[in-house]
């Protein structure tokens, strides 16, 4: 599935223009052709491409870049929130997600880390390709568990210190090399709380393109123990009644469908 960007091929299927974390809506629904070509034509576009095999094209514009005319931008999170509503937007948001993720990875995967060579577009997959020693470089997905700690008709939430929101939300964290994700949620409640759990479901995943995450959503039962914070990863861990919630994450979040049952 090669990508190609040229901009003979950007202004086929569906388009999407993201902006940093935002996503531009024309009147509420992805951008038409004329939006792509303003962008390119006032060489606002920092990159763009193109899959044929997925028939979209993405456009990213320059941080400071204003909207283009009768245009709006929304969050990404709230995009994802706005498109779950059908089969059809689901899929939609699931291309916006992979649009966003390809992105990311063409902006941070300039030059080879073996010979610092440029990359370019591999022709036949997607992927970089040095063009001095030919290195393949592939998109690398960080998968994460995020989880619900239930209690008979309570829940527990956490106040994360590096969040700049201090909304309260479920445990999380990166799966480790050589963990499978049912160990790592285990792991994860036990160093940021110090509590034992039991009847460890798998609910649902995510792709959380902020910028390369694949998160993955459980359910736990509370097993045993006192809470006991990580002090350098939450500020306060408590449950909560599920009638009595605290300011949680926002909708179209991961956490915020745990949290609320939505899944």
């Amino acid at each position: 599935m090669p990508m190609i960007s040229n901009q003979h091929n950007i202004f086929s299927g569906t388009h999407f223009v993201f902006r940093g974390d935002s996503i531009i809506l024309q009147g509420g629904k992805l951008p038409d052709e004329s939006v792509l070509r303003r962008c390119l034509e006032h060489q606002i576009a920092s990159d763009w491409f193109s899959e044929t095999d997925f028939n979209y094209s993405a456009i990213l514009l320059e941080k400071d870049a204003p909207n283009p005319a009768g245009c709006e931008d929304i969050h990404l999170r709230d995009f994802f929130w706005k498109m779950r509503d059908s089969d059809e937007h689901k899929k939609i948001a699931s291309l916006g997600a992979r649009a966003k993720g390809l992105l990311n990875f063409r902006k941070d995967k300039r030059f080879c880390s073996l010979c610092g060579s440029p990359l370019e577009d591999d022709p036949k997959f997607t992927a970089r390709t040095c063009t001095k020693c030919g290195h393949q470089f592939f998109p690398q997905i960080e998968p994460a568990i995020i989880v619900l700690i239930s209690r008979g008709n309570e829940i527990l939430l956490a106040q994360h210190i590096n969040r700049t929101y201090q909304f309260y939300s479920c445990i999380a964290g990166f799966v480790e090399i050589g963990e499978t994700i049912e160990h790592a949620v285990v792991r994860e409640i036990k160093e940021e709380t110090g509590l034992s759990v039991k009847n460890v479901r798998y609910v649902a995943s995510q792709s959380w393109p902020f910028p390369d995450q694949l998160m993955l959503a459980f359910r736990a039962e509370y097993a045993g123990g006192e809470i006991t914070i990580q002090k350098d990863e939450i500020r306060e861990a408590k449950f909560f009644p599920r009638d009595n919630l605290p300011i949680t994450p926002p909708p179209g979040s991961v956490a915020w469908n745990l949290i609320h049952d939505t899944f």
